[in-house]
C-alpha cells in the first residue's frame, strides 16, 4: 500500500497491513484518525474515512449559500480544520482514471448526515484549503429514502466521451486530485483518497510467498483484524460520545442564545422603559404648557368677544352709512341719467348747428360766386357807358329818363341785382351766437375764427358745446373719466 496526501502533506502507511488500517496523526491541531483498507491485487488502498476532533476552541466560520436557482454550486470560506470527513465514506476510488473517459464516483451517506437538494460532490486537486477551490462538481442525488436511519450508498458520474462539454472541465495534468463531498452550507462532509488522471500502465508486479510467510500474514492479519474490532469499537463509543457531547453543545448553545436574547430584550425593555419616563416628563411639562396656554385663550377669547361686540356696532353704523350712500348713489344715477339726457339734447342741437353752419358756409360760397359775377359785368356795363358818354358828346342827344330810353337801359338792372345781392351778403355775414354783423370785404375764416371762439370743444370726442353751456361741456368730460 503506498503513502497517502491528505490536506498537502505525506501520510506513511504500513506497506504490509493487509486488513484495515487506523492512522492517527495531528493535522493543524486537529486530532485525526484515518481509517484505509487495502485493496487486493493493487499497491492502492480505499481510504474509508477520517475523524478530526479539535485540539483548540473552535473559530467562528462564516458561510455563504446560494440560491436554488443558481448554476454555481454553494460554497464557503470554512478551512479545513472544521470540516467532517467521516459523514461521507467514498468507495473504490481508482489510483487513477483515464483522461476524457466517464469517472463513477461511488459513495456511502452515513447516518450522520441529512442528504439536502443542493448537496454536491466536487473534483479538488490536493492542497485545497476552502471549498471554493473546486476545479468541477455535480450535483448529489437525493437517495429515494432520505429518512433512513441506515448507511445509503449512491454514485454519480462525470462524463468523459458520451459529453464533450463536460469532459472540458475535467483536468488533464497529471496533479493528484481527491472527491469530496459538500453540503448547502459549504462545508466538505466526506473526501476520498488521491487519484490522478493518466493512461493506464502495465506495472503488475509478480510476488513469491512461502507457507510460512503466508502462515504468518495470516496471523498477523488475525491480531490486526481483532485490533481493528477493538478500534471499532472505541471509534463507535467515541462517536457516540461525540454525538452526545455535539446535542450539549447545541443544547448550550441555544441556552445561550435564548440568554443573549433575553439580555438583548432586558436592554431594549430598559431603553423603553428610560424613553417612556422621558416621554412622560415631557407630557407632565406640556401639559402645564397647555393649562397655561388655555388660560391665555380664555382670556383672547374674552377680548374677541369685546371686540366682536365693538365691531358690530361699528358694523351696523357702517351699514347705516352704506345705506345712505346707496340712495346718494341712486340719486346720483338719476342726475346722471338727466345729464346723459342733456347731453345727447345739447350734441343733436350742436349737430344741428353744425350743419346750419356747412349750409351757411355754402350759401356763402355762392353768394361770393355770385358778387363776383356781378362785379365783372358791372365793369362790363361801365365800360358801355364810357362808349355811349363819348358817342352823346360828339352827337348831343337830349338825354332820356332812365325809363325812356328806346329799348332801356340793359344795365340798370344788373346794377339793381348788385345792389339786392350786396344786401343779402350784409344780411347773411351774421354770427348765430351773438347776433353781430361782418361788413362785406371781411374774410370768410375771420367769421369763422368768431364763430369758433363761441364753442367748446371735447379732447376725446371733438363734440362741440356753447360756452354759455360750460355745465354740461363739464359734465361730459365727467362721462368719460367714468369711462
Amino acid at each position: 500500500m503506498k503513502d497517502i496526501v491528505f490536506g498537502g502533506r505525506v501520510i506513511a502507511l504500513d506497506r504490509n497491513a493487509e486488513s484495515e488500517e487506523a492512522v492517527e496523526f495531528v493535522y493543524q491541531q486537529h486530532a485525526c484518525v484515518l481509517y484505509v483498507s487495502p485493496r487486493s491485487g493493487s499497491e492502492g488502498g480505499v481510504w474509508q474515512g477520517c475523524d478530526c476532533t479539535s485540539l483548540e476552541a473552535p473559530s467562528t466560520t462564516t458561510t455563504s449559500t446560494m440560491d436554488e436557482t443558481s448554476d454555481e454550486p454553494p460554497t464557503s470560506a470554512v478551512l479545513l480544520d472544521n470540516c467532517h470527513f467521516s459523514q461521507v465514506i467514498f468507495n473504490n476510488v481508482d489510483k487513477f482514471y483515464v483522461p476524457g473517459g466517464d469517472i463513477t464516483c461511488y459513495y456511502t451517506l452515513t447516518q450522520n448526515i441529512v442528504p439536502r437538494g443542493k448537496d454536491w460532490v466536487g473534483i479538488f486537486r490536493v492542497g485545497w484549503k476552502t471549498t471554493r477551490e473546486y476545479y468541477t462538481f455535480m450535483w448529489a442525488p437525493l437517495p429515494s429514502d432520505a429518512r433512513s436511519d441506515t448507511a445509503v450508498k449512491q454514485q454519480i458520474q462525470f462524463k468523459g466521451s458520451l459529453c464533450l462539454s463536460e469532459a472540458y472541465y475535467l483536468p488533464k495534468d497529471d496533479e493528484y486530485y481527491q472527491f469530496c463531498y459538500v453540503d448547502q452550507d459549504g462545508v466538505v462532509r466526506g473526501a476520498s483518497v488521491p487519484f490522478q488522471f493518466r493512461a493506464e500502465t502495465e506495472d503488475d508486479i509478480l510476488v513469491v510467498t512461502t507457507q510460512g510467510e503466508v502462515e504468518e500474514i495470516e496471523l498477523q492479519n488475525k491480531n490486526l483484524q481483532k485490533e481493528n474490532e477493538e478500534l471499532k469499537a472505541s471509534c463507535a463509543s467515541l462517536k457516540k460520545q461525540n454525538i452526545d457531547l455535539q446535542k450539549e453543545l447545541n443544547k448550550m448553545q441555544e441556552l445561550q442564545n435564548s440568554l443573549e436574547s433575553l439580555r438583548s430584550n432586558t436592554e431594549k425593555l430598559e431603553l423603553e422603559l428610560n424613553s417612556l419616563k422621558k416621554e412622560n416628563k415631557q407630557l407632565k411639562e406640556l401639559d402645564d404648557c397647555r393649562e397655561a396656554e388655555l388660560h391665555q385663550l380664555k382670556e383672547q377669547i374674552q377680548n374677541v368677544t369685546s371686540d366682536k361686540d365693538r365691531l358690530e356696532t361699528r358694523l351696523k353704523t357702517a351699514m347705516d352709512h352704506m345705506d345712505q350712500l346707496q340712495s346718494q348713489v341712486l340719486n346720483y344715477e338719476k342726475e346722471m341719467e338727466n345729464l346723459s339726457l342733456m347731453d345727447r339734447d345739447k350734441t343733436e342741437q350742436l349737430e344741428s348747428l353744425k350743419e346750419e353752419n356747412r349750409q351757411l358756409r355754402a350759401i356763402g360760397t355762392q353768394q361770393k360766386q355770385r358778387e363776383d359775377e356781378l362785379l365783372r359785368h358791372l365793369a362790363q356795363a361801365e365800360e358801355v357807358s364810357s362808349f355811349s358818354v363819348a358817342s352823346q358828346a360828339q352827337a348831343p342827344i337830349p338825354s332820356p329818363a332812365v325809363g325812356g330810353l328806346l329799348f332801356g337801359n340793359p344795365y340798370y338792372a344788373a346794377g339793381a341785382k348788385l345792389g339786392a345781392g350786396a344786401s343779402d351778403l350784409v344780411s347773411i355775414r351774421k354770427c348765430p351766437m351773438c347776433d353781430e354783423v361782418f361788413p362785406e370785404d371781411s374774410e370768410t375764416s375771420q367769421y369763422e375764427a368768431h364763430v369758433q371762439s363761441h364753442l367748446l370743444e371735447c379732447p376725446l370726442c371733438n363734440e362741440a358745446f356753447e360756452k354759455s353751456n360750460k355745465q354740461v361741456f363739464d359734465d361730459h368730460i365727467f362721462c368719460h373719466r367714468l369711462e
